[in-house]
């Protein structure tokens, strides 16, 4: 019989990136011939300046972290289980990590600590690991798995489980909750527009309920795909 997870260990997380600056003229003149040539690589008919605006936002070495959010699972006296979930997000990137990092090492076992995320291990993991060397940040230790076998990896991701293996399918978070029949979290905003809404509009409370919103989303696709109790609404307590 299979054995669950202990949730108890997990931390599921998103994270929302923008563009390092708010448009290609901005960027710092020793990057832009960078730029140039990534720019080609994703669209040759295109202008630099127009790719950067679409792209840039999903690259750690041209892009940034704006909000990191997470949510932890714990069981009430009626052994229902609970999500808490929370965001750090501003303008200072370096502060964001190192207050999440004090989270993971400060309220988790790191020896059994696991994080799940959609699409994680393609974005939110790389990312979050890059960003923080770029900072002079150690990496916690469920961060690093440079020279790790896959399966010593504590990291889960939704799309990865829902591909049962299939290389060729990408399967968004927004479909899988509407085939969960779980609440979208886009609501008023999606990831494409995050860059634009903050050097735009500088509107980090807006992106920071819509983080919180994918963190929820994740967390209740996790516990249908383990085949777990799904988390009611009046147990889901933003912090």
């Amino acid at each position: 019989m299979r054995t669950p997870p202990d949730i108890k260990n997990l931390l599921v997380i998103d994270v929302e990136t923008a563009a390092a600056a708010p448009n290609y003229e901005d960027l710092p003149d020793r990057f832009k011939p960078l730029w140039d040539r990534k720019a080609k690589r994703f669209d040759p008919e295109s202008t630099p300046a127009e790719v950067f605006l679409e792209k840039a936002a999903l690259m750690a070495e041209f892009g940034r972290i704006i909000s990191i959010g997470v949510g932890y699972f714990h069981l009430n006296e009626e052994e229902e289980t609970c999500l808490r979930v929370k965001a750090f997000a501003g303008e200072d990137e370096r502060q964001i990590l190192e207050e999440f990092k004090a989270l993971v090492e400060e309220k988790f076992d790191q020896k059994k600590l696991t994080f799940v995320a959609h699409n994680g291990k393609e974005f939110d993991y790389p990312f979050l690991c890059r960003r923080m060397l770029v900072h002079g940040i150690s990496l916690p230790v469920v961060l690093d798995f440079y020279n790790k076998k896959p399966w010593e990896i504590p990291h889960e991701d939704t799309m990865q489980m829902w591909r049962f293996g299939e290389l060729r399918n990408y399967t968004s978070l927004e479909l899988l909750a509407a085939l969960f029949d779980i609440p979208s979290s886009k609501t008023d905003l999606d990831g494409s527009m995050v860059s634009q809404v903050f050097h735009g509009e500088g509107d980090l409370e807006r992106i920071k309920t819509y983080c919180q919103n994918d963190v929820i989303v994740t967390a209740r696709i996790y516990l249908r795909l383990q085949v777990l109790q799904d988390v009611k609404p009046e147990n889901i307590f933003k912090v």
